[in-house]
């Protein structure tokens, strides 16, 4: 454990809470999900911002609750409305797990989000740290949250010097989370309080120090140690890839495209027909390769085309180069699909319809562009 873990006294945990909280008061940002109790409406947004910004999700959390304003609406929408609603905020798994969520708070809650944190934390894709702040932020429970504003903030106000992403660190943080709290009411105002000055002023980078009001409760900041604070993070190694995707049209102009399986990336959203093809390092050897794949998938011959676009994406842990070609089927039978693969000819109208990955979106748009010109 860290030799200089700073404990925290009475006096010093009150006088951090005063300080947050009119700081949070005078200077914190009115956004649309703080202006609300609604716990579905709460749930909502957290499943948003979880690894996207404030700014990008504002509009489309809009856009979520006019179209499913009840956790009941959700719950009997179609996973594909709920998909192409979602289309690019990314991380797709989130959204089916928010409309599986919906469908358990519909079916054994009676369609109201639940207030117990049992309950809360037993639904599909929420966390610790979601489920908590749902209830704290709604109800004013008295429960920690940690996440990754708040970790950096608690990390430099006990001086905690090691690794945050160790099971002994994530105790200690959440220790201190819930030391934090006040016996009484207040703990959703400080909670929110303390993620504010984490996301606005304890910045991972050039921190605004002389504009944080704990500022003089800080030990990170007496010993000069932010940018050691908290340690930093691995980096992120990447996986190179390079894949295929098949421009297939038929007599009528009608694109050909796939939806993608429950084992696959983007799992129930719809894509061109795509390959890994990072082993062919010659066309003579894509080409071959993207003839057997087609015949063993799909049953069907394929004449490849040009390249007629690139575009560059990242997935996870992968950086994938995808290589955009035009292609042909030896016979463009009616009943070209495979059985356990779900295929579409799409005029533009239903591609336009049609919860795209964030890749294929791209690629659909580009190829819209070349129609105009």
């Amino acid at each position: 454990m860290s030799d200089s873990f700073k404990q925290w006294s009475p006096v010093e945990l009150r006088a951090l809470r005063k300080k947050a909280v009119a700081w949070f008061q005078g200077h914190g940002r009115d956004l649309p999900w703080r202006n609300t109790s609604d716990r579905y409406a709460i749930w909502l947004s957290e499943v948003m911002l979880q690894q996207t910004q404030v700014a990008t999700v504002i509009p489309y959390y809009h856009r979520f609750l006019a179209r499913f304003p009840t956790v009941s609406d959700l719950a009997a929408a179609d996973l594909d409305e709920v998909y192409q609603l979602w289309a690019g905020l990314g991380y797709y798994r989130r959204a089916r797990q928010l409309h599986a969520a919906a469908k358990i708070v519909s079916e054994l809650h009676t369609g109201t989000f639940p207030s117990e944190p049992m309950d809360v934390h037993a639904l599909p894709g929420i966390g610790r740290y979601t489920g908590n702040a749902v209830l704290t932020f709604a109800d004013d429970a008295r429960l920690p949250i940690v996440e990754a504003n708040t970790q950096r903030l608690y990390s430099r106000l006990i001086r905690w010097k090691n690794d945050c992403s160790t099971q002994e660190s994530q105790k200690v943080l959440w220790d201190f989370a819930n030391q934090v709290l006040p016996k009484g009411a207040g703990s959703g105002q400080l909670n929110q309080a303390l993620m504010e000055i984490g996301s606005q002023l304890c910045l991972p980078k050039n921190p605004q120090c002389l504009l944080c009001p704990l500022i003089k409760l800080c030990p990170t900041y007496a010993h000069g140690e932010q940018s050691l604070i908290p340690s930093p993070k691995k980096r992120k190694e990447y996986t190179d890839l390079v894949e295929t995707a098949l421009i297939i049209r038929d007599s009528s102009g009608r694109l050909l495209v796939r939806r993608c399986s429950a084992s696959e990336r983007w799992a129930g959203l719809w894509d061109f027909l795509r390959f890994d093809t990072t082993n062919c390092k010659t066309q003579l050897t894509l080409q071959k390769s993207i003839e057997e794949l087609v015949q063993a998938r799909f049953g069907c011959g394929i004449l490849l085309g040009n390249q007629v676009h690139q575009l560059k994406h990242a997935v996870t842990r992968y950086r994938i180069t995808l290589k955009c070609f035009e292609a042909e089927l030896d016979e463009r039978q009616v009943g070209f699909s495979a059985p356990e693969i779900e295929t579409l000819w799409g005029s533009p109208l239903q591609i336009n319809g049609l919860a795209l990955n964030s890749s294929a979106k791209r690629l659909w748009n580009w190829l819209q562009k070349q129609r105009e010109t």
